[in-house]
Order: structure tokens, then C-alpha cells, then sequence
């Protein structure tokens, strides 16, 4: 009798269980709940909704749709963050599941097959290449040992504006050559701008090769979202992608040519001198948990290039133009400067902790024009949810960290150009704080973000502090134009040109 229950109960149980199973059957699958969003058309989703500036675009929509909201690009699912707490949410709370990146073509064509630090997908390899870039390339004592670099270029870009003291000058030409200085004695041990008998690149088309990778690796590739009509390259990009990366794989493999001699002419005696050194280095390690090839050794030394060269260049001249658009911030940074540093001498980089209006002028800057507007895109790795809204495996996602600067409820008169904000306010850009988020935050943070910082405060605050600062001829401040160019960055569109005058004594800039 016992028995015959035990097998009544255990076939009412199965029959239940196969009773629920197929009425979910015949129900369907779970209807999704996904975030708000505009209606997509056939093919080309929302991509009728972007403009040529996609940041500002997307930061219109958000204030329709909240701060979570689904797009469709083409065949895919995107979903943007466009708040502090969307921003921690995607970032920190469930970094590990948004911590891969979609394939396109830029990292295809322009990383030797996304092999690079930016574009390389989660797993093994990025996370030896995450160890590899903090252990190694951007530890504290490493970016310390660079530091007479920094103070060398800083010093040859201030000679080169007390050159043209008094004459109008294109302020980012001279910051993009400082930059790129820096980067690629410590990159590469020299400098690339200088013209050479045996150069492999000119100095003019080395720049042009890194600002044409900065532009493809952010622009909207219609291939990227609707892949079956990539073949076409209807917009031409991809095909500038081959032509940028067959040159810069020339010029790369130039350099470690170069690198390779020295270490074999070296022999047990070599010492690494700078990064691609230590990659080449790490290269011949046999304990690397995966081996990094010879393409991998480019991709990095690429990636570090471009990544080192636009953002502190750019940044430097978007504070400079606000300043010239608010020049009573002008005042009170001169008599930071004044107090604090005096008449006879530079700013070091030691002395940073004791400016803090000229390090509030660099938060605010980069608050009002963070380097990459949305981050670089993320891609969800498994189902999940977020804020009660269901997010798709394969969904791309942005962080709109533009938005986020412009944010009311964070901001008291978010688009004004005001430093004294920080002041007093422990807000950092070590990706903590979410209201302030240019490196960005987690595992996909910028690693480069400690040097990048030095660069520019320090080049900022001597540029202030060498130099009275105007606009050209009878130029007026409702006069200077304040439109951005998208790409990877956000460049102003018309470079600043603007006249420097000497306010030291003059022996200050005999260098």
C-alpha cells in the first residue's frame, strides 16, 4: 500500500511537471521587458535618430526616455546609462557581466584583429594585457622614472610659445607635438616629430596617422550595426581603416626592428629603456599565461600612442578656450599661481596638491568635454536585469558620462564653465566618483588615466602660469566658436588661435 501511494504521488508530481512545461510551451517565450526607447524602423532601427554629434543626440533623447534607455542600431540592441547611478551600476555593481566590447571594424582593421588593450575581448588575453599595462607599463616607479621627459617637453613647448609671443598661434598644434613628444620617448625612446634622414614616417604624416585612427575608431560604421551590408562600405571607412593600419604596421615594424637590434647588440647586458622594450621583453616571457606575439607587441605599442597623444592635448586646449570664454577664472588661477609657486620658477608636478583652483579648472574641463563622450561601447556578455528592465545577451552599452556632466541633479547650473565647484569637494577621476567619469570606471577603466592626468594639469598649469592669454585681434569672447567634432574624442571643430604674452621675467624662459 505503501508502495502504491509512493508511485500515485510521484506520477501526480511528473504529470503536474509536464502539464506546467507545455502550457509555458504554448505560451511563448517569457515576454522581455526591456527598457524605454523610440520605436525602431525596418533595418536601420534608431539610426535615423543620430545626428553628426551622436553624444548630443543621444544626451536629447535621454531626457525623453529617463536614464536607461534601449535603442536599436541596425540588428542590434543598444542600451544607454545616462546617470551617475546607471553609470555604477554598468560600471561597478555589474561591471563583469558589461566588461566585453563588440566587434567592428576599427577593432578588426585598425588593432591587428583586436589585439589591442581598447578592443580586445574579455578573457585570457585582456586580462593578461590589464596586468601587463598596471604591473608593468603604468606602475607608480615606471611613470615616475618618465617624469624628466614630462618636465623636458613641457619646458619645449613653453619655449616655443615664448617664440611666437605676441603673434597668433594654433594652441593645439603645439600641444599635440608636446604630447606626442612625451608619449613616444616613453613608448618608443624617441621622438618621432623630429624630421631623420632614415625616417620611416615624416613627422607630419606620423600625426596625420594617429588623428585619422583617433577619428575611425569613433565613428558610427554602418557596417558595425547592419552587418550584412558591411561588404558594401557604403560610408568608405573601413577602407581608410586598411590604408591607416598598412601604415602604421610599416611604421611599427620599423620600431621594433629598431628595438630588437639594440637588445640583440646589447646581449645579458640590455636594460629596458622604455615600454615597447618592456613589451618585447615580456614577449620572450615563457610563464605569460598566453604568449604575446609579435602583433600583439603593435597593437599595444598602437594603442598607447594613440591613446597617450589626443586626450591630454585636447583637454589642455578646451580649458584654454574656456578660460578665454570666462575670463575672470583667468584671475584667480594667475593668483593661485602667484601665491603658491611665484616669480622664479616652473610649476613640478610635485607642487599639483598645492593648486587646487588649476586642478578644479582641469576637472571642470573635462566634466563639461570628457575625451570620449559615451566611453567606449560595452557589450553584455548573458541575459541580465537592470533597474527591473531586461538586458539581452549581445546588447551593446553605452555610458554617456556627457549626459551624466550635464546632469542638474548633480550639477547647479550644469552648463556653465565653473571650477570653484571643486573646490573643497573630494571629487576625483579615479573612477569612484560616478558624477565624474572621463577614464571611465571597473575593469575597462583607462589604465593610462595617473599619467594622463599629470600631462595635463602640469602642462596646463605652466601654460597659465608662463603666460597671459588672449584672443587675437579684436576677437571678443561671444566671438570664439565652442562646436565639437565627434570621433573617438571630441576635439573643438575650429581650433583655438589665440596670443600669448610673457608674464615672467624673461630669464624664466631661457631654457
Amino acid at each position: 500500500m505503501d508502495s502504491l501511494s509512493y508511485t500515485s504521488y510521484a506520477a501526480a508530481w511528473l504529470a503536474t511537471a509536464l502539464l506546467l512545461l507545455l502550457a509555458r510551451h504554448l505560451r511563448g517565450p517569457r515576454k522581455l521587458n526591456p527598457p524605454p526607447g523610440p520605436k525602431p524602423w525596418p533595418i536601420i532601427g534608431n539610426l535615423n535618430l543620430i545626428g553628426t554629434l551622436p553624444h548630443r543626440s543621444i544626451h536629447d533623447l535621454s531626457q525623453k526616455y529617463g536614464e536607461i534607455m534601449q535603442l536599436k542600431f541596425g540588428s542590434f540592441n543598444v542600451v544607454v546609462g545616462s546617470s551617475a547611478a546607471m553609470a555604477k551600476v554598468f560600471l561597478k555593481t555589474m561591471d563583469v557581466n558589461f566588461a566585453c566590447r563588440p566587434k567592428t571594424a576599427a577593432g578588426k582593421y585598425t588593432t591587428y584583429n583586436y589585439s589591442n588593450m581598447t578592443w580586445s575581448p574579455y578573457g585570457p588575453y585582456w586580462r593578461q594585457a590589464r596586468k601587463i599595462c598596471l604591473m608593468e607599463l603604468f606602475s607608480v616607479k615606471r611613470i615616475e622614472s618618465y617624469e624628466y621627459i614630462r618636465v623636458e617637453e613641457t619646458n619645449s613647448l613653453l619655449k616655443s610659445v615664448f617664440e611666437s609671443a605676441g603673434e597668433e598661434i594654433v594652441l593645439k598644434d603645439l600641444l599635440s607635438s608636446e604630447s606626442l613628444n612625451v608619449i613616444s620617448r616613453m613608448v618608443l625612446g624617441k621622438r618621432y616629430l623630429d624630421e631623420e634622414l632614415n625616417s620611416v614616417v615624416s613627422p607630419i604624416e606620423f600625426r596625420q596617422m594617429l588623428d585619422e585612427l583617433f577619428l575611425l575608431n569613433g565613428v558610427f560604421n554602418i557596417g558595425d550595426s547592419i552587418p550584412w551590408i558591411g561588404f558594401m562600405d557604403l560610408q568608405g571607412y573601413v577602407k581608410r581603416m586598411k590604408a591607416v593600419n598598412k601604415k602604421f604596421d610599416r611604421f611599427l615594424e620599423h620600431v621594433l626592428d629598431e628595438h630588437n637590434e639594440r637588445r640583440k647588440a646589447a646581449g645579458e647586458n640590455f636594460e629596458p629603456k622604455d615600454m615597447v622594450d618592456l613589451l618585447l621583453q615580456l614577449a620572450d616571457d615563457p610563464n605569460l599565461d598566453v604568449k604575446l606575439e609579435r602583433h600583439g607587441v603593435k597593437a599595444f605599442t598602437q594603442d598607447l600612442l594613440a591613446g597617450g597623444t589626443e586626450s591630454s592635448a585636447m583637454t589642455v586646449e578646451w580649458a584654454i578656450a574656456e578660460l578665454l570664454k570666462n575670463p575672470e577664472n583667468f584671475q584667480r588661477a594667475y593668483e593661485e599661481l602667484n601665491q603658491v609657486i611665484g616669480h622664479d620658477k616652473w610649476v613640478h608636478e610635485k607642487d599639483m596638491p598645492n593648486l587646487p583652483y588649476i586642478k578644479a579648472i582641469a576637472k571642470e574641463t573635462m566634466r563639461l568635454h570628457p575625451v570620449a563622450p559615451m566611453l567606449v561601447p560595452r557589450r553584455a556578455r548573458q541575459n541580465c536585469k537592470v533597474a527591473g528592465y531586461d538586458i539581452t545577451e549581445g546588447t551593446r552599452v553605452f555610458v554617456s558620462i556627457w549626459s551624466i556632466g550635464r546632469d542638474p541633479n548633480l550639477w547647479d547650473k550644469p552648463e556653465e564653465f565653473c571650477p570653484e565647484r571643486f573646490i573643497g569637494k573630494e571629487i576625483d577621476v579615479k573612477g569612484h566618483d560616478f558624477e565624474l567619469l572621463p577614464f571611465g570606471a571597473g575593469r575597462r577603466m583607462c589604465p593610462g588615466y595617473s599619467l594622463g592626468i599629470k600631462v595635463v594639469e602640469s602642462t596646463l598649469a605652466n601654460l597659465l602660469h608662463g603666460f597671459e592669454w588672449k584672443l587675437p585681434n579684436t576677437m571678443s569672447e561671444n566671438d570664439l566658436n565652442m562646436e565639437e567634432q565627434f570621433g573617438l574624442s571630441t576635439p573643438k571643430k575650429i581650433p583655438l588661435s589665440t596670443v600669448a604674452q610673457p608674464r615672467l621675467p624673461l630669464h624664466m624662459y631661457r631654457f
